[in-house]
């Protein structure tokens, strides 16, 4: 599939007024500034971005039949037509082009009528709560997505209970990375986050299982039942896929990055823990500035009280990989002097301990690096990090 080379960018109702409109909810970024910055993040992954704003429904459908002759995906943050347009949907399944649906504010924390989206259906992906953020995230998910297309497949019910399965050219059966996406265990964040990595390890010859994950309402206990199954999957889909099950890492980034090595050391579980048993056994174990001290991050309230939120309390032992040590595989942690999000400090205690206890680690520490450009698939800190998770795994 090709990538695509031209993004028409598509703003409704009111968002002219950005910068001036409701700022505590919006930001204070204007809709020129914003624009700017779409044209700047295309052009980054070589594509060329157009924008569009309009208050009037008509006008609106009438640009995104132009779309047809003039672009290769969409974006479009439909404003309060989101809610009852019919006809902007209408027009987005008639022009049969890609799109993301972007949402400066989490709507799903908003009024009940802000929560229901009749836009949703006709994309491929909708992006909120990211500030503007989530249209540089959406451009990256339609440039990924058409780089090497992945097959959405379903390991259970729920529609989080679901990844992207990339697998390489060739006839295998390939090693796999399971791919776990951060943000705090919350919400927005979801696994395009990983979109970069998945592409840039499958063109390495490593199969990806980037998956999702559910966080509530019941909270952590189904994020770790879905990590759990997520990861035991494997063993399904190597019926029908030419995987390798001896050759299988599980990487995560940030609160990824806890859910990362936990399943890794689910044998290390209390007896009577719901996942102990696990049906695939890692080879690799990967934390990517991860939040691998669950009692300290909670003392410190890193990420404004996320593990209070997630946990409804303190959480409980066996949750934290630094309490769960030794997990008994290999490991490859890594982590930037700069990270603001996750402080080095915890992954520098974290590997101490963990090599006191009789782990093999490597760890990666990258001078001035932050917290996203180890995810970041053109960095120097990834390609170090992919080329040693690749020697790990013994990949071509």
């Amino acid at each position: 599939m090709q990538s695509p080379s031209r993004v028409l960018v598509v703003n409704g109702p009111n968002l002219n007024l950005l910068g001036t409109r409701q700022p505590a909810i919006y930001g204070s970024t204007t809709l020129a500034d914003l624009e700017a910055a779409c044209r700047a993040w295309g052009a980054e992954l070589g594509v060329t971005v157009d924008t569009f704003q309009s208050n009037h429904e008509g006008a609106i459908i009438d640009r995104l039949h132009g779309a047809r002759e003039d672009a290769d995906a969409v974006i479009i943050n439909p404003g309060a037509f989101t809610h009852y347009s019919y006809a902007i949907f209408d027009a987005l399944e008639g022009v049969e082009l890609p799109t993301a649906e972007v949402h400066i504010s989490d709507i799903t924390r908003r009024e009940a009528w802000r929560q229901h989206s009749v836009i949703a259906p006709a994309c491929v992906r909708s992006f909120y709560g990211r500030g503007i953020n989530g249209y540089r995230d959406a451009i990256r998910h339609l440039v990924f997505r058409t780089m090497f297309s992945p097959s959405v497949l379903a390991y259970g019910s729920h529609p989080n209970q679901i990844g992207d399965l990339r697998v390489p050219v060739g006839p295998g059966p390939h090693p796999v990375a399971i791919l776990i996406h951060g943000g705090f265990w919350r919400d927005p964040w979801q696994r395009d986050l990983m979109d970069g990595l998945a592409v840039d390890l499958t063109n390495r010859g490593i199969a990806t299982w980037n998956i999702e994950y559910r966080r509530g309402p019941d909270g952590w206990q189904d994020a770790f039942s879905d990590t759990a199954a997520g990861v035991d999957h494997l063993t399904s889909l190597a019926v029908d896929f030419p995987l390798d099950l001896d050759r299988v890492a599980v990487a995560g980034h940030s609160a990824g990055g806890q859910l990362a090595l936990w399943a890794a050391g689910r044998s290390q579980l209390p007896a009577d823990s719901p996942w102990t048993a696990p049906a695939i056994r890692a080879h690799l174990a990967m934390a990517l500035a991860g939040v691998v001290d669950l009692k300290k991050a909670a003392d410190d309230g890193l990420g404004s009280d996320a593990v209070e939120e997630f946990f409804g309390g303190p959480p409980p032992a066996y949750a934290s990989p630094m309490d769960l040590l030794p997990l008994g595989v290999q490991q490859l942690v890594a982590h930037g002097t700069a990270d603001d999000r996750v402080p080095v400090a915890y992954s520098r205690a974290y590997v101490e301990r963990a090599r006191t206890a009789g782990d093999t680690v490597d760890y990666l520490e990258f001078e001035d690096g932050n917290h996203f450009e180890l995810i970041d698939q053109g960095s120097a800190e990834w390609t170090a990090i992919a080329s040693m998770a690749a020697k790990r795994l013994k990949a071509p």
